[in-house]
């Protein structure tokens, strides 16, 4: 079993920014650094290197441009920001089984001054690749984009819940108040209200501008290694409690529209379903919960299929503020990928690892465990990381 094996030691960020007038990778190497230098780990020590897909930053040029020396293990999630939390799991593998002592997890990206995910269109028009051909079905019919694609779900979830489009606009207004607490956000001291929610323009009904998230510049990097060397380091671990990836039935890559129901994720079902398994815990111990928030739609099903409100009533949950602040599950204290900044949902468990030590700026009160999920719409991972 995997839970208390590993831990996250150290993290490390750059600034996040629409204009980082840095390469990729120097934005890596920076946020690397940190990470070790957070953990007192010297860097010819990392022997281990994960991420995920639509990163451009090669593994072993990363490894010697910080000064690593021999390099034990590598892997790169498949998926996008699905595999958020992929890596954490494949880097707490690796040290719990002796594969690698020292892994490091990075995601760094020119999101908005490089290649913005939010425009849409084909990753390869490589008319033999898969994705082509997939899209092919979609393309024609106007869905071009993440947001048309997630509008077909949040328009069903609407139709078949008591959820209106003001309950998407609380889930935004949450994570905007959070933001503008936090200095690291690039909506710091720039909170929302419903009725700008409800004012900002159409971007593919029902979803609005504020229920779409940011495009960011910045990277990210944690070290995980193994619980018993991560007592002697500089920093209270985060202790890996439960890992897991996850698809389900007629999954598709954020299109999945021939299930029987588009009103849930069951792909996060079967992650939950694992997370609470391996870690021993129910939705009732966890204190704060990082989710994946890319559009504001998904996040009410996350919360059902995390058991922490019944089917079809998330829209209850946030209009009696339960994910808010002072709330008795806040969602994204750091503001999320809407407030805090897009960094493909690794900033995400980076507040999840300062919650757990007790130094996030928005700190939940009594903390003992944090939920991070991955993207949604896609074969998806998440993590319950708690103090040791």
């Amino acid at each position: 079993m995997l839970r208390d094996r590993a831990a996250i030691v150290g993290i490390g960020a750059t600034e996040f920014s629409k204009h980082s007038g840095r390469t990729e990778i120097q934005l890596g190497v920076e946020a690397i650094l940190q990470a070790l230098a957070d953990a007192g780990v010297d860097p010819a020590d990392v022997d281990g290197m994960a991420t995920y897909t639509m990163d451009n930053n090669p593994e072993i040029e990363l490894h010697r441009l910080i000064g690593g020396r021999s390099l034990r293990f590598f892997s790169r999630a498949h998926y996008g920001g699905g595999a958020a939390c992929a890596p954490v799991m494949h880097a707490a593998m690796a040290v719990a089984t002796g594969v690698a002592d020292v892994v490091v997890v990075y995601r760094a990206m020119n999101e908005r001054s490089g290649f913005r995910f939010g425009q849409g269109g084909l990753l390869t028009e490589d008319p033999n690749a898969f994705e082509t051909v997939d899209f092919g079905w979609y393309f024609p019919q106007g869905l071009m984009t993440p947001a048309a694609w997630i509008a077909m779900f949040a328009q069903r979830y609407l139709h078949e819940t008591d959820a209106t489009d003001e309950d998407f606009g609380r889930v935004a207004v949450g994570g905007r108040d959070f933001a503008a607490t936090n200095p690291r956000a690039w909506f710091h001291r720039q909170p929302i209200t419903l009725e700008e929610h409800r004012d900002s323009r159409w971007i593919a009904e029902p979803l609005r501008l504020l229920d779409c998230c940011q495009e960011s510049d910045g990277a990210v990097a944690l070290v995980v290694t193994s619980a018993e060397r991560a007592r002697d380091l500089k920093q209270p671990p985060a202790l890996v409690r439960g890992a897991s990836q996850g698809a389900a039935d007629q999954q598709r890559m954020m299109t999945s529209f021939y299930r029987r129901s588009l009103t849930g994720l069951p792909e996060m079902g079967v992650v939950a379903d694992n997370l609470y398994r391996m870690s021993g815990l129910a939705p009732a111990d966890i204190q704060a919960a990082i989710l994946y928030d890319h559009f504001t739609p998904f996040v009410l099903p996350q919360l059902e299929e995390f058991g922490f409100c019944e089917r079809g009533a998330a829209c209850e949950f946030l209009r009696e503020g339960h994910h808010m602040r002072g709330g008795k599950l806040p969602v994204n204290p750091h503001g999320g990928q809407l407030g805090e900044a897009y960094i493909h949902g690794l900033n995400g468990v980076a507040e999840a690892v300062r919650q757990v030590r007790g130094e996030a700026v928005n700190q939940v009160a009594g903390l003992e465990h944090v939920l991070v999920t991955a993207g949604t719409g896609v074969p998806t991972s998440g993590l319950i990381l708690g103090a040791a």
